[in-house]
């Protein structure tokens, strides 16, 4: 009997178990990409902006971002600085802006992450008012927005502050905090 007689059968077996491995590796490999692929953003752009005009071609709302990247497998638009504007008639708009935000599939609902700040200048109605606080959700489609973090709302002389707060944008306007409040106001 010659070696190759005697130990064939162990040859083939361990060419079997190399096949099997390499395949393994290749089927892991691609299984790897297309996880990737799934969670990468399928587009992106620089320099975002998107304007939103209501049914008399009024501006409704903007919405800026230094980058924005859309991502496929949930749907969501996920934005650097966003900054976003929502127009009234007859007053000022009010000026939204944070350090990061998720817009939702339905394009409706934006989570505005880290520091947020609410601005809306004086008019001839309204005295200037700056909102400065943290985690904000906003729903587009009411002007509405809430957080449970933080918030400090500034019209100058007057200063309140107290953590948890909802905000309606358009006539009536409430800005209403939930809880701790404090204030400081100056009577003239």
């Amino acid at each position: 009997m010659t070696f190759w007689d005697k130990y064939q059968l162990y040859v083939y077996v361990a060419l079997a178990v190399l096949l099997s491995w390499w395949l393994q590796q290749l089927y892991e490999q691609h299984e790897m990409e297309m996880k990737v692929a799934e969670n990468s953003p399928d587009f992106f752009s620089t320099g975002y902006y998107k304007k939103e005009m209501d049914l008399d071609g009024k501006p409704k709302s903007e919405l800026k971002a230094d980058k924005m990247q859309h991502f496929k497998q949930d749907g969501s638009t996920h934005l650097d600085r966003p900054v976003m504007t929502l127009y009234n008639p007859n007053a000022a708009p009010w000026v939204i802006q944070s350090d990061t935000g998720i817009m939702a599939a339905d394009g409706d609902n934006l989570q505005l992450n880290g520091q947020a700040l609410i601005d809306r200048e004086a008019s001839e109605n309204n005295s200037a008012l700056t909102v400065k606080t943290s985690d904000l959700r906003v729903k587009l489609s009411t002007n509405y927005a809430e957080t449970s973090a933080w918030a400090e709302i500034i019209s100058p002389p007057n200063q309140t502050s107290g953590t948890g707060m909802q905000v309606t944008f358009v006539s009536p306007i409430h800005l209403k905090l939930l809880s701790k409040v404090k204030g400081r106001y100056e009577i003239k």
